[in-house]
């Protein structure tokens, strides 16, 4: 029974080839909303996240802000990194949980979880197979400025911030290559989930 890792850069196409395996018939975890949920009030992270950073990340309602708690992080390598520590290992558990709990539930197929930073959040071991999705530098950057207004110099940097693609196919099972049309790519999600229905014994 795989358990699959979606993963891949900014603008790579990680999310279009994750829905692309749900209309497939893939049950899906998205790693952002554990993550959010794992923060949330009554979470597990929440009480640790108040601890290391203080009140002044929480919203007057008392959820944590992320548009408060974004600048500490990012403008402090210290802070980021505690912030890792506190919540990657919970959003790993909980994951774990997800799977779990479907498995019980009496799901045989392949499960999906998309999530950017699983190689560098260290959560290789929950995955059986690593789904790489890459695309040219320039179709990223010119994908991320019209999908999200962002300037490219502002995308460079971020690619730049990020694993490479190189360090990321060195832990990669099957790579998907996104640099053609949206038809073009779920021709290859189709042809790849076909080999996990039968590598998984369906």
């Amino acid at each position: 029974m795989l358990t699959i890792g979606v993963t891949g850069g900014i603008g790579s196409g990680k999310s279009t080839v994750t829905k692309m395996l749900g209309e497939l018939g893939a049950p899906v975890i998205d790693a952002d909303q554990v993550g959010h949920a794992i923060y949330a009030p009554g979470g597990p992270a929440y009480p640790d996240m108040i601890a290391a950073f203080g009140d002044a990340i929480l919203a007057p309602d008392r959820t944590i802000d992320r548009k408060k708690l974004g600048p500490i992080v990012f403008a402090d390598p210290a802070a980021l990194k505690r912030l890792n520590a506190i919540v990657h290992p919970k959003m790993f558990v909980r994951m774990r949980e997800l799977v779990d709990g479907m498995r019980a539930g009496g799901e045989r197929g392949p499960i999906v979880i998309e999530a950017a930073i699983l190689i560098e959040a260290n959560w290789l071991a929950l995955f059986d197979e690593i789904w790489l999705v890459v695309a040219a530098r320039d179709r990223v950057i010119e994908r991320v400025e019209r999908d999200r207004g962002m300037r490219p110099a502002q995308t460079a940097a971020r690619i730049q911030a990020q694993l490479s693609d190189d360090e990321r196919r060195r832990h990669a099972t099957i790579l998907i290559t996104n640099d053609g049309t949206l038809g073009e790519l779920r021709t290859r999600v189709a042809e790849a989930w076909r080999g996990a229905l039968e590598r998984n014994g369906i």
